[in-house]
C-alpha cells in the first residue's frame, strides 16, 4: 500500500456515509493530530475533491482509497486497498453510478 502524498493534505477525525467518495469530517489541526491514535488523511485536488483517503492507526497505514473523477466531476473509479494489501477497483459511469 502506497502512502505517497498527492494533492493538498488535511487530517480528519472520521467520515460519514457509505457512498463513495467518503465524506471526511471533523478536521484536525496539528495540535489535535498529535493527540490521536487513529485519524484519516485526505488528499484533495485543486477543485477540493477527495483524491486519496488514508486511515492511519498507531502510525501505520491501515486502509487507502484512491479516487478518480470523470470530466463532469462524477466519481469515475475507486481503488480500495485494505489491511492485507488486497486491492478492489470499482468503476462508475458518468452519473457516478456503479458500472
Amino acid at each position: 500500500m502506497s502512502s505517497e502524498a498527492s494533492g493538498t493534505c488535511r487530517h480528519f477525525v472520521t467520515y460519514s456515509g457509505v457512498k463513495l467518495p467518503l465524506k471526511l469530517m471533523n478536521e484536525l489541526d496539528e495540535a489535535g493530530l498529535h493527540n490521536r491514535n487513529t485519524f484519516f488523511r485526505g488528499h484533495f485536488d485543486e477543485q477540493d475533491r477527495l483524491i486519496k483517503m488514508e486511515k492511519i492507526v498507531y502510525g501505520e497505514l491501515e486502509l487507502q482509497h484512491v479516487y478518480r473523477y470523470h470530466a463532469n466531476g462524477a466519481l469515475c473509479q475507486a481503488e480500495i486497498t485494505d489491511t492485507d494489501d488486497e486491492v478492489t477497483v470499482l468503476n462508475f459511469d458518468e452519473n457516478g453510478q456503479p458500472a
